[in-house]
């Protein structure tokens, strides 16, 4: 018995599409991860340096990404918001971003106070915020500009406390006041008024973005294989 490999034309096209198809999310997915090592390595090595002042406007948000700051001022909560569905110890709750107002500047920086726990879902939280001038430390933190929303943000005259992203542009939008396009992530030893303040780094979940990956590498692989070992039939040797 002798065996021809006779696949048909639409097998092979459907069959290619596909592998490419699945290469395609298999490097996306790594290309994730490679982004996330390349954030973290900028995280680790401006972590180390000493905080630098605040800028009174930023024209490129890129490069006071992770960059520590230290700023001196005072806290105003009229225009503060929640951040709505942040875990912390598989535990729900929310992140306390507060307005900042600097010394002697009339534009102010949002200050991610970290996590409070959430309670009674159908109550917001009090929260209690430091009076008078205090000295916030802490590092850049660039929020997303890709992110979901069930439902649009209702309009409201009364100021939302509670949101389900950190939309900068949003918020400069709703604020009457010029805010810089980055939020302060406070130290976790500092004193101006923090919450449980463990903040996740840019290479956590890497992992996933590894594993799925390979797990399209591998179903491009299988599928040439089948393709392969179904067109390949026997024929008879007169």
């Amino acid at each position: 018995m002798k065996y021809r490999f006779s696949p048909s034309l639409l097998n092979t096209i459907l069959t290619f599409l596909l592998v490419a198809l699945f290469i395609r999310l298999g490097q996306w997915q790594w290309d994730k991860a490679e982004q996330k090592r390349a954030l973290q390595s900028t995280f680790d090595a401006r972590l180390k340096e000493a905080p630098v002042a605040l800028p009174q406007q930023v024209a490129d948000v890129e490069p006071w990404r992770y960059r520590r700051i230290r700023v001196q001022g005072q806290y105003e909560p009229s225009h503060q918001i929640l951040l709505d569905n942040q875990m912390q110890d598989e535990a729900a709750g929310y992140h306390v971003l507060t307005p900042f107002k600097p010394v002697n500047s009339e534009t102010r920086v949002l200050v991610d106070r970290g996590w409070i726990v959430m309670g009674d879902r159908s109550k917001l939280p009090q929260i209690a915020t430091p009076q008078g001038a205090v000295s916030v430390v802490g590092f850049a933190w660039v929020p997303s500009l890709k992110f979901y929303e069930l439902q649009a943000p209702q309009d409201s005259a009364t100021w939302q406390l509670l949101w389900q992203n950190m939309d900068m542009r949003r918020y400069a939008k709703a604020v009457p006041f010029k805010v810089l396009p980055f939020v302060i992530r406070l130290d976790a030893d500092s004193s101006a008024g923090g919450f449980v303040r463990g903040w996740a780094h840019p290479a956590e979940r890497i992992e996933m973005h590894v594993g799925y990956a390979y797990q399209w590498y591998g179903f491009a692989v299988v599928l040439l294989l089948i393709y392969l070992v179904v067109n390949m039939k026997k024929k008879e040797h007169e």
